[in-house]
């Protein structure tokens, strides 16, 4: 591959694999143009091109087909623009979600995502579409980005949203290119919807000797007036837990709502610190790791359809759950939990799988009615199927 800038660029090791894949080269841009300009020579080479950003995620898409190419994205880590006036930040893709919080953190405001992989970068968070438990409040990626540009597979760069340079008529840039996976393309620079930080916690945690108790209870407090940030069920499927109810507001207000939770739930213990496993994923090293999505009235159910055992951390107010398994457990049980979470709206996705049983689990799951406008997007973005190849739902 061919550049006329001196774009960091070095053979690929071991280290760099992505799900088990080994690419041939890495590149390291620090511009758009740069990117702009790799993925033009990328095209007239016929390269396969994988972005990455920090690397804690790579594992929550399937393997790529192929990877001529590693796109680092780390060196995009400018702040652009911070107008704390509006809540708007405008930065990098590259740029640490931490740094850019300590950042924030300085005007008293913040983005409010608070996915825990360490290293996460904002077009990684972008692209896995990746929070943690104050979705509840906040939303998701998704719902914060109000602004984005990107770099296609030919090298054309695009924008939408805020701070808009180029259109592209009929597509939200923003929406579209969240989750991806970077499968349309390259994101490069993120807009951002912020708020301030509150300045007050309180933290309600109710022991529960069954697990399962909890989805009455989440459906009881959303559907009251009180506003959680987030409403957390550390648990073990068939076994004990915790429920984790977090206010942040100011003082008056996270006091009294405390006082509230405790009796519409019938107990709990209130404090302001956080327990040790909040706001982490389950599991270790040697688990298989998966995210489920349903709906939320519907915990009990995906509790029960869980193995004895598992390690669970659900946001039992917005129907996501992280779990563990064995990695014999989930080989032999993923097709049965897919088809028990159906009937909720269900679906179960592989984050983070050993390298010994990758093969044996299909990552994504049955593909759903969606797939064929999902199929002409990509056709559209990228025709000659180079970026990340195979990497997201249906082998696209």
């Amino acid at each position: 591959m061919t550049t006329t800038t001196a774009v960091q660029r070095r053979p690929a090791t071991p280290a760099d694999a992505v799900s088990g894949v080994q690419p041939q080269e890495v590149v390291r841009p620090r511009t758009v143009a740069e990117v702009a300009e790799v993925l033009r020579a990328a095209s007239a080479d016929g390269l396969s091109v994988v972005p990455v950003g920090g690397g804690s995620k790579t594992s929550w898409a399937a393997p790529p087909v192929s990877c001529d190419l590693l796109l680092d994205t780390t060196g995009l880590d400018r702040v652009v623009e911070h107008v704390a006036g509006d809540l708007v930040v405008v930065a990098e893709a590259g740029v640490r979600l931490a740094d850019l919080q300590a950042q924030l953190g300085d005007a008293g405001q913040q983005l409010g995502l608070d996915p825990p992989e360490p290293g996460a970068t904002l077009g990684g968070v972008v692209s896995a579409n990746a929070s943690g438990p104050r979705r509840l409040r906040y939303g998701t990626a998704r719902d914060l980005l109000i602004g984005a540009t990107v770099v296609l597979a030919d090298g054309t760069v695009a924008s939408a949203g805020g701070k808009v340079v180029k259109n592209v008529a009929g597509y939200d840039l923003g929406k579209l290119y969240t989750g991806a996976h970077g499968s349309l393309g390259v994101v490069v620079s993120t807009t951002w919807r912020l708020h301030p930080v509150p300045p007050a916690r309180r933290v309600v945690v109710l022991d529960l000797p069954d697990a399962a108790a909890a989805g009455p209870l989440a459906v009881r407090l959303t559907r009251s007036t009180l506003t959680p940030s987030a409403v957390e069920l550390l648990a073990t499927a068939g076994g004990a837990g915790e429920l984790v109810v977090v206010f942040e507001s100011v003082p008056a207000s996270v006091t009294a709502q405390a006082h509230a939770a405790v009796a519409l739930l019938g107990g709990g213990v209130e404090g302001e610190g956080l327990p040790a496993a909040f706001g982490r994923r389950p599991g270790g090293v040697d688990d298989v790791v998966l995210r489920l999505a349903y709906v939320p009235a519907a915990l009990p159910a995906v509790l029960g359809a869980l193995p004895v055992g598992a390690q669970v951390a659900a946001s039992a107010g917005t129907g996501v759950a992280y779990v563990a398994l064995a990695e014999q457990e989930a080989v032999e049980r993923l097709a049965d939990l897919r088809a028990a979470l159906a009937p909720h709206d269900g679906t179960a996705v592989v984050l983070r799988v050993p390298e010994a049983v990758r093969a044996q689990l299909d990552h994504w799951g049955p593909v759903g009615d969606a797939f064929d406008l999902m199929r002409r997007v990509k056709e559209r973005f990228d025709p000659e199927r180079r970026m990340a190849p195979g990497r997201f739902v249906g082998g696209l």
